[in-house]
């Protein structure tokens, strides 16, 4: 950079002067690149500050994945001993596809096809190595899958005995759940059906509603995994995802209505981004008792997306953990993070949530 507009008295004569003018300009241009953009940001209690802008790119609004510095002290995902033991500690996790379909393998589409063995040990591994108590599982197969999930973790040191299973109008993705701790009930939607261009249609992967019962405490657990951005012929896929999050608000309102106090833990793969229509239906209510709160999750490295759209090169966050109001001050929030566990890439295109409650 050249220096020709300082005065010469001060360019060679006053070297002091010269160290604070330089000083000053690199202070300035380092506080230009910390800049955040249009990312929502939240307080150390997981409360949202306001938006600078509530616009949504489709396809999705994307966090730009950064290069993977080694973590700072002020990122660094504090560890189980640390912050929540004996804890509950859940994990909300889209496992990609862990069913049979047609696939590519070596360039080439082959018929009916498991999810491969390295996808699977890494989920496994994964999931493993964050000891939940709860798990609640998007994109499962059969009953048969969900089973080989519970089975494998039980190998791997983790036994969750007790499971939930359900689908929607999807007769080939499902949702499941895991447990350490007895299912005490279970519920189903009242309404699974809209209309969209004259046509009735159902909600693709359906509503999971368990209720358990951990250490004296109950906890409602509602899953849900919407209508993906991937277009569909003469229907308009926002649309679609837009009524299926109304049914499950809904469904939400009807729980209220009979326990305003219910303890809500709404989870899933929402394929949208906060500000998104969807995603605020869900989460809001004329009645401030009524809201669900979304827990917002960062990386060790500070980043917060939770998808990798790999043919868009677009980085998101999707998938979300909410709570009822009353849960609120149960949340650790200090120990809500992403797992970035290097065994994330091989497992899934996306990475698992894990919420902790105290």
């Amino acid at each position: 950079m050249s220096l020709s507009w300082i005065p010469r008295p001060f360019s060679v004569r006053n070297p002091n002067f010269l160290g604070a003018v330089l000083c000053t300009v690199i202070a300035l241009e380092l506080a230009a690149c910390q800049k955040k953009g249009n990312t929502p940001d939240w307080d150390a209690s997981g409360n949202k500050q306001p938006f600078a802008s509530q616009s949504v790119a489709k396809p999705a609004t994307a966090h730009s994945k950064k290069s993977n510095p080694k973590p700072s002290s002020e990122n660094q995902v504090p560890s189980a001993t640390e912050l929540d033991r004996g804890n509950l500690r859940f994990i909300t996790y889209n496992v990609e596809n862990w069913l049979t379909m047609d696939r590519y393998i070596d360039n080439k589409l082959v018929n009916k096809r498991p999810k491969p063995d390295l996808e699977k040990n890494a989920v496994i591994k994964v999931l493993a190595a964050q000891s939940p108590d709860v798990i609640g599982l998007c994109e499962i197969g059969e009953a048969t899958d969900l089973a080989e999930i519970q089975e494998s973790l039980k190998a791997a040191g983790l036994d969750l005995p007790h499971s939930q299973y359900i689908g929607g109008s999807d007769p080939v993705r499902h949702l499941g759940l895991l447990s350490r701790f007895p299912i005490t009930s279970t519920a189903k939607p009242a309404e699974t059906e809209y209309q969209l261009n004259g046509q009735t249609l159902g909600i693709n992967r359906g509503i999971l509603d368990v209720t358990i019962l951990i250490r004296g405490k109950s906890y409602r657990f509602v899953g849900a995994h919407l209508k993906s951005k991937r277009e569909v012929e003469q229907r308009d896929q926002e649309e679609m995802r837009n009524h299926e999050a109304h049914l499950l608000r809904r469904h939400l309102d009807l729980i209220f209505q009979s326990d305003p106090k219910a303890r809500l833990i709404v989870y899933g793969d929402f394929n949208d981004t906060y500000p998104s229509k969807a995603v605020r239906t869900i989460t809001s209510s004329p009645d401030e008792l009524q809201r669900m709160i979304p827990i917002y999750f960062k990386d060790s490295h500070g980043e917060a997306w939770t998808h990798h759209w790999k043919s868009q090169e677009i980085y998101s966050r999707i998938d979300y953990v909410t709570v009822s109001n009353i849960i609120k001050p149960e949340v650790n929030f200090r120990a809500c993070h992403i797992v970035d566990d290097p065994m994330c890439d091989q497992a899934s295109d996306h990475r698992p949530l894990l919420a902790v409650f105290k």
